[in-house]
């Protein structure tokens, strides 16, 4: 096998060496050239001055003579030195004596020459007498050109260098030859011997080992290389052996796999059998779930037509004069049907969450205010010896993002399920910031959940026990939908709770601050508040009166203590009202249960006597203390205000076809001061439209003739009422409807059966009060 000169060891180890020694013998010449350079310098000065030394005593003498024929044959001798160029004598008034100069010589060496050691030197000499010698006589100048050192110099470097260049070559050739014969000759014929072995072949000839070179790294190397033929050899054999039985198995595995292929022909037969079932099965199954979410939006609507009729006309009739029996009558229906339209929307809810299609919003609300609303409307539901009190900290924000559909229902549920188990005691709503998130706690003193229990109350129609479904009531679906949307909302809802004891509930929700803390107005005054010192009035008072600028005293019972110095008293013991009057004559703010109220005659006989239901919310609250503590002109100014933006002097074209709901909604309108004109169906709409002006339509979308669908759509397409509000009001609950709705041009979203305080926030937002003036 022929190797290239430049790939062969020998050369290389050569051209590593001859490299190596180029460097290494460049850098000592290098070296000595500087060392001669060095030399050389300074041996241009050292002659100088010894040839000044000379010339210096009769140059001297011929100064101070002033003899200027022996000073220029002086000088003349001077430029016999090959290096000087120019002499020049003078004496100590700077008068020349004699002056001689001749040209510098030229060389090809002449350019680096200048470079080493510069074009020339200029020396001087003072002159003096040997007995004065502080007396300057005259000055010899000499000019020296340093060519003639800096000739020879350059000429030694040369040899120097071209030297070393000869002995590295030489070098080189030398190592290249004794490499060849002691390297890489061996090497070719080892690998020529191997050359010659067949690969293919199962035994391989022993390599023979190169003379000279049986115990060096060679020898090692060949004795490997036959060591490794030999195993070659046997691994040869026993693969053959292998194959041998391989192709035994092989013929076996054939037998077996035709074996297997029949059975698999006959598993693949089952499996398609088996498919054709589950995608019947499958198609079942969805036409079971499309089925489901039709009869549960055919139920939604069929159910909620008849129950808005029933509140509405409920509500009608309690705004009228009744007897006391007929109100409590009627109050107790209108609050069943709520339940059962609460019981009807959270069967709704659990069946979004199983179908995926429960979507949230996320927009600014007022939490806090939230929280009261809800409590003031559950508190019907607090037994008379429950004292439920909404505990808000003063720092949370004015304004949070996020569902406040949905936060109400899990604030209501929780509310719901804590008064309905607790008969004595107290039940707490408190909000605050806890982590990062907003934290809903729900307190209660009532029957507790044991532990073992607690894991399963999460379950839909699932209480802790069978028996508190038949002593309390209930469905068991409020806990698990609120469950439900603390888990959609990425929160949590956690229990802390001992039976007997009482409950502690915590949704932890990420609702994000959207607004601060809101500041409300100082307030001048001095309150005395008559209560228990564990009470949820004085735990209440105690956040909200420091902060509202208000001094305040707590005291357990005015028996035996003198006439209070205050401008409020607050007390939540209707018992104890005739001692208090009697210890002192400023008003009193009496806090009782939902519907406690006392009698007119007894106002009047304790006066000045205000009265105001738990929970205390902080609006109602501060708006009490300001009008007891604030001059009547001012109250009376603010109640006229706010009158005055309670009605809408708006027109409303009602699109309505059951009678019922006709009467409640157009009585509803009536009380809040709107002109309503009603339409059976849609096409009765338009023509209503066509020849009056409306402000709002509240459109109905089942209807006979022309649907509410469709007449938006037709309304949606004259300009003249592109910018007119139409409300959908609907009986389908389901979340495809809203979307349903804003595809057909409607403006807003009003499911049924709704109460008056929705129907006048619709009004609010949709037609401004300022507009209706």
């Amino acid at each position: 096998m022929d190797i290239a000169i430049t790939n062969r060891l020998s050369f290389k180890q050569a051209r590593l060496i001859v490299l190596i020694g180029f460097v290494l013998g460049s850098s000592l010449s290098l070296l000595q050239i500087a060392i001669d350079y060095a030399s050389e310098d300074a041996s241009i000065d050292r002659e100088i001055h010894s040839l000044l030394q000379i010339s210096h005593n009769p140059a001297s003498r011929i100064a101070y003579n002033i003899d200027g024929e022996l000073a220029q044959e002086l000088t003349s001798g001077l430029l016999h030195s090959p290096a000087v160029v120019g002499a020049r004598l003078v004496d100590n008034n700077n008068v020349v004596l004699a002056a001689v100069s001749r040209p510098v010589s030229q060389s090809r060496y002449r350019i680096a020459s200048d470079f080493l050691f510069g074009n020339s030197r200029d020396f001087e000499d003072r002159l003096f007498l040997d007995h004065l010698p502080n007396d300057t006589i005259g000055t010899l100048h000499v000019k020296v050109d340093t060519f003639a050192f800096g000739s020879h110099f350059l000429q030694r470097a040369e040899i120097t260098l071209l030297n070393g260049f000869v002995r590295s070559l030489l070098f080189a050739a030398i190592l290249m030859a004794l490499f060849y014969f002691t390297l890489t000759k061996p090497l070719t014929k080892l690998i020529g011997a191997l050359s010659a072995n067949d690969p293919r072949s199962p035994t391989q000839q022993p390599l023979p080992y190169p003379r000279g070179h049986e115990k060096d790294e060679i020898g090692v190397l060949v004795t490997v290389a036959n060591r490794q033929f030999e195993s070659v050899a046997i691994e040869f054999g026993r693969r053959r052996d292998a194959e041998n039985r391989l192709t035994e198995h092989l013929n076996e595995l054939e037998n077996i796999v035709s074996a297997r292929t029949l059975e698999l022909k006959n598993s693949n037969t089952r499996l398609s059998q088996s498919n054709e079932e589950l995608q019947i099965a499958r198609s079942t199954a969805l036409d079971m779930a499309n089925a489901r979410s039709a009869f549960l939006a055919h139920m939604s609507h069929e159910i909620r037509t008849p129950l808005n009729g029933l509140l509405g006309m409920l509500a009608l009739s309690l705004d009228g004069p009744l007897s006391a029996e007929q109100r409590q009558q009627l109050l107790i229906a209108h609050d069943s049907g709520k339940v059962l339209v609460e019981l009807l929307n959270d069967i709704l809810d659990l069946s979004k969450f199983d179908a995926g299609q429960l979507e949230l919003e996320r927009i600014p609300f007022d939490l806090g205010t939230l929280i009261e609303d809800t409590a003031n409307l559950l508190s019907q539901n607090a037994a008379p010896s429950v004292e439920l009190t909404c505990l808000i900290d003063p720092r949370f924000p004015a304004m949070v993002l996020g569902d406040p559909t949905r936060v109400r229902q899990i604030v209501s549920n929780l509310l719901s399920n804590a008064l309905k188990f607790t008969r004595v005691g107290r039940v707490d709503m408190r909000l605050s910031q806890h982590e990062g998130n907003v934290r809903i706690e729900v307190c209660d003193t009532g029957i507790g959940i044991a532990q073992d229990a607690q894991a399963k109350i999460f379950q839909p129609f699932t209480q802790a026990e069978a028996a508190i479904t038949r002593q309390f009531g209930g469905t068991g679906l409020g806990l698990t939908l609120t469950h439900n949307l603390c888990e959609a909302m990425k929160g949590r809802l956690s229990i802390e709770s001992q039976s007997g004891v009482g409950s502690r509930f915590m949704a932890d929700l990420p609702l994000p601050a959207h607004a601060a803390a809101p500041i409300w107005p100082l307030l001048n005054g001095r309150i005395v508040v008559v209560s228990k010192a564990n009470s949820g009035l004085v735990e209440l008072l105690n956040q909200l009166l420091p902060a509202w600028g208000i001094d305040y005293q707590l005291v357990a019972a005015l028996d035996g203590q003198p006439e209070v110095s205050a401008d409020l008293l607050i007390t939540d013991c209707p018992e104890c009202l005739i001692d208090v009057r009697n210890a002192t004559p400023v008003p009193i703010l009496l806090v009782t249960a939902y519907g406690n109220f006392m009698a007119s005659g007894q106002v009047t006989a304790l006066a000045p006597l205000h009265q105001q239901a738990r929970p205390l919310g902080r609006l109602s609250l501060h708006q009490t203390l300001s009008r007891i503590l604030r001059p009547e002109s001012q109250l009376d100014n603010d109640r006229l205000q706010r009158e005055q933006h309670l009605k809408h002097r708006a027109r409303i074209l009602l699109v309505e076809d059951n009678p019922v709901n006709q009467l409640v909604a157009k009585g509803m309108l009536g009380k809040l001061g709107c002109e309503v004109v009603i339409s059976g169906h849609g096409g009765e709409a338009l023509e209503a439209l066509a020849h009056d002006e409306f402000d709002l339509v509240l459109m109905d979308c089942n209807m006979p003739v022309m649907n509410g669908y469709e007449a938006a759509r037709l309304i949606r397409l004259n300009p003249k009422w592109a910018e007119l509000p139409i409300i959908a009001l609907t009986a389908n609950a389901m979340p495809e409807e809203r979307e349903h709705c804003k595809a057909a041009g409607m403006s807003d979203y009003l499911a049924k059966p709704f109460h008056r305080e929705e129907l006048l926030s619709l009004l609010d937002e949709w037609i401004p009060v300022a507009q209706t003036q």
